[in-house]
C-alpha cells in the first residue's frame, strides 16, 4: 500500500504545513484563534489541538510504549489554550513524527495494528499502512479546515500544495 518514502516525505511535509502555521497563530489575537467559527471542532486553535490530540493517538498505536493522549473521545483536552503551549507541544509532537517516520522500516509497515476507537465502541484491526494513510490524511484534512477559517478571518493563510514542499537542506 505504501513505503517508508511514503511516511518520511508526509512527516516533512507535517512539519512545513505546522512551521507555517505557528507564526500565524503566535501574531493572532487570542480572541480570534479561539472565535467559534462554526467548524466542527469551532475554533481555529481547538482544530489544531484536535489535530495534535489525534496525532498523539495514532503515534500511541504505532509505538505501543506511549501513553495514549486520553481515555475516550468525550475525554478529548483541550490541550492548550493559547498559542504559544500549543505551539511548543506542536514541535515537539513534529519531532517524534519525524523520528518514528525516519525509523521506519518496511517491514514495519507490514501487519496489523489493533485500534481502541477514541470515539467508543468496539476495538478494530486495520493494516498498519492504512493506519499511517490515517495518521497524515488526519492532519491535511483539518489543516484545510484551518486555512478556510484562517482566510475567513483576514490572515493570509499559508502555502499548503504538496507540490511546493521545499527540499530539505
Amino acid at each position: 500500500m505504501i513505503n517508508v518514502g511514503y511516511a518520511r516525505i508526509m512527516a516533512r511535509y507535517n512539519n512545513w504545513q505546522n512551521d507555517q502555521l505557528i507564526p500565524l497563530f503566535l501574531d493572532m489575537p487570542p480572541a480570534d484563534l479561539t472565535k467559534d467559527r462554526g467548524a466542527f471542532f469551532g475554533s481555529i486553535l481547538s482544530t489544531a489541538n484536535h489535530i495534535l490530540a489525534a496525532d498523539l493517538l495514532w503515534l500511541s498505536r504505532f509505538d505501543p510504549s506511549m501513553a495514549p493522549p486520553f481515555e475516550s473521545f468525550d475525554k478529548w483536552p483541550m490541550l492548550h489554550k493559547d498559542a504559544r503551549n500549543w505551539a511548543a507541544d506542536r514541535q515537539r509532537v513534529d519531532s517524534k513524527i519525524s523520528d518514528w517516520a525516519h525509523s521506519l522500516r518496511e517491514l514495519d509497515l507490514l501487519g496489523d495494528l489493533h485500534c481502541v476507537p477514541a470515539g467508543g465502541g468496539a476495538a478494530y484491526t486495520l493494516p498498519k499502512g492504512q493506519g499511517v494513510l490515517q495518521l497524515f490524511n488526519h492532519q491535511t484534512h483539518h489543516r484545510g479546515q484551518i486555512h478556510a477559517m484562517l482566510t475567513a478571518a483576514g490572515q493570509s493563510a499559508p502555502v499548503t500544495d504538496i507540490a511546493f514542499l521545499p527540499e530539505t537542506a
